[in-house]
């Protein structure tokens, strides 16, 4: 009799545990142009940077090293400059057309090259809400930057929603740096 009372708080805490581990969150792996073994950040695999060959470079129409510095310099200012929204929206705001036009005159500049529009959005909400959202948001800005540049832009969008926080803090100076649109460039 002893024995059956020692062994249901076992299975009970067994029990437990495996509801637990089935409600675990899964790990989404970083994307392309988040940086692995060699690259930088924003770097895609097999883009551009110090190693690419040179037809690569004369398809962008960039010959001579002193473009391809220029050419470097300024696609990390594009990818380092992110579009910023306030709380629950996806309206563009004048700071962030501003950013968005000087976007435009690099890919119009560079029209060879490939972006990739990235949607964020800050902790608060449902997973499902903030996937809905950050695609909302990257479509705002893939719509500005067809819309003011060449309708021939390659731009692609995708959504991380609240998966991928710039920011990890919990407060209202942390949301805001994480409600934004970051640019990758695949060149």
């Amino acid at each position: 009799m002893r024995n059956k009372r020692d062994i249901f708080p076992v299975l009970m805490i067994f029990a437990l545990l495996a509801v637990m581990s089935a409600c675990a969150k899964k790990n989404v792996p970083p994307p392309p142009g988040y940086g692995g073994a060699g690259q930088e950040y924003g770097q895609m695999p097999g883009s551009g940077g110090p190693g690419m060959d040179e037809a690569k470079w004369r398809e962008l129409g960039i010959n001579s090293e002193a473009e391809k510095r220029e050419f470097l310099e300024k696609a990390k200012a594009f990818e380092n400059q992110d579009v910023y929204f306030d709380y629950d929206s996806y309206t563009l705001t004048e700071p962030a057309k501003k950013v968005l036009d000087e976007k435009v005159s690099f890919l119009k500049r560079y029209p060879k090259v490939a972006v990739s529009v990235e949607g964020h959005c800050d902790e608060r909400g449902t997973t499902e809400y903030n996937i809905a959202l950050g695609e909302r948001r990257a479509n705002a800005a893939q719509q500005y930057l067809t819309s003011s540049g060449s309708s021939n832009l390659k731009l692609t969008t995708v959504s991380y929603g609240k998966e991928r926080p710039v920011v990890t803090g919990h407060d209202e100076a942390s949301w805001a740096k994480n409600r934004r649109d970051h640019f990758v460039l695949n060149y």
